[in-house]
């Protein structure tokens, strides 16, 4: 069987939920599909003086809610069908969070590591004046993502700036504190996937401060998570992970010093406690939560029989293909779908943007305790549906976040 897409994976997902709600053929279609993909062909002087040619993506897949959000990743693998997948997760993400957002999505097929600094500015402002054509503070807001930092957010938002003739801060988000950026965004992802780990816990009757917790990924989303399930769940983290492979002790795991670990030497792999594990191998510990934040498919047909977390919660996107789904849902393994579970980063990304065109902005407290309280009520928005079908909670997340979008189409009509 030839390997389904990312955006097939995503297509199935929303097929599923639109048949439990008898949702309309007519709309569906119209959900299904993104509104439009612009692909650019651009030029950059590097060092030496030669010149490349880089590609690069932006989709933005329903504003029926109101501007296109969602990041821009820097790797060798991005191409369309990427980010047409990221840009339709998106869209039901800030729905579900009941966001004043539509779902987009870009891309710049490049290994960023090959790149000096010089050259990686001038590939990033040259890439945002090409898709400045559908980007703007009030019709798609882009953000980081894979290999995409506060750094590069700064050069877009002076790109945009530059060519409009004043300075736009809410044209992105992510970007750094003291240039219109939000305090508590770069742990919001992770604080997220705490509330929701937290909140799983409750549904399941598990107490936080007995829970052992296996990350697997330690990168921004996977640090944070670690970090605040066990400093404010107290739950013992036994488990962690990145791309070269993973550390086992059952008797738990600094997250802290292991933190400071990966700073000097690169990986957690080397840390001096603990017994050295695969990534697949990570998946498979009995824990109380799994929290996959690595990339797509993790788990799949051909390792989901093993895996035996209580409850999964994604720090990913797509970490979980559908045969995996059918699986976990006859195990009465609980997963905290991506949709819900990762959707702490654009939380406090509109938050940003809201400052950003107040020019007035908040504390911190005030950022971690709105993220809470929107996360909850997301979760239990989401809990409700999952009883009333006796459904998954991807499915429910699904059936959630289509509605308020079909809502919103059906209101606005077809125009002209």
């Amino acid at each position: 069987m030839a390997e389904r897409s990312l955006y097939e994976t995503a297509v199935e997902q929303f097929n599923k939920a639109v048949k439990i709600m008898d949702l309309e053929p007519d709309l569906a279609d119209v959900l299904r599909r993104p509104k439009r993909c612009l692909i650019v062909e651009f030029p950059v002087v590097m060092d030496d003086g030669h010149i490349e040619v880089f590609t690069g993506f932006r989709v933005q897949h329903n504003i029926a809610r109101g501007p296109a959000k969602g990041g821009i990743r820097y790797h060798p693998d991005t191409n369309l069908d990427e980010v047409k997948a990221l840009a339709f997760w998106m869209t039901w993400k800030t729905a579900v969070m009941n966001l004043p957002y539509g779902g987009g999505k870009g891309g710049i097929k490049v290994d960023p590591k090959k790149l000096s600094k010089r050259e990686l500015e001038r590939l990033s402002r040259r890439y945002f004046s090409e898709i400045q054509i559908i980007i703007g503070p009030h019709n798609d807001i882009p953000a980081p993502d894979v290999n995409t930092n506060a750094d590069i957010m700064a050069w877009y938002m002076d790109t945009y700036s530059m060519n409009v003739g004043y300075t736009a801060l809410g044209v992105v988000t992510g970007k750094p504190v003291d240039l219109g950026g939000s305090r508590g965004r770069e742990e919001a992802t992770g604080r997220g996937v705490k509330v929701c780990a937290g909140l799983a816990m409750r549904t399941l009757g598990i107490d936080t401060s007995k829970a052992t917790v296996a990350v697997q990924g330690f990168g921004n989303v996977g640090r944070f998570s670690a970090l605040l399930i066990a400093k404010e769940l107290g739950s013992k983290i036994v488990a962690v992970s990145d791309s070269k492979g993973g550390i086992y002790d059952p008797e738990g795991i600094d997250v802290e010093a292991i933190i400071e670990h990966k700073k000097t030497q690169g990986t957690v792999v080397t840390y001096p406690k603990g017994q050295k594990i695969t990534n697949e191998e990570l998946l498979e510990l009995d824990v109380d939560v799994l929290v996959p934040a690595a990339l797509e498919n993790a788990i799949h047909a051909g390792n989901v029989d093993n895996i035996r977390a209580k409850a999964i919660v994604e720090g990913a996107n797509g970490p979980t293909t559908p045969e995996a789904d059918e699986v976990l849902f006859k195990k009465g393994i609980l997963v905290v779908p991506d949709i819900l579970a990762n959707a702490g980063g654009v939380t406090v990304s509109y938050f940003e943007w809201v400052q950003d065109l107040q020019a007035f902005f908040w504390k911190v407290d005030q950022i971690r305790a709105a993220l809470e309280e929107m996360m909850t009520k997301a979760y239990e928005d989401v809990m409700k549906i999952k009883e009333k079908y006796n459904i998954d909670m991807r499915t429910a997340a699904y059936i959630l976040a289509i509605d308020r979008v079909a809502y919103a189409t059906r209101k606005r009509g077809i125009y002209p």
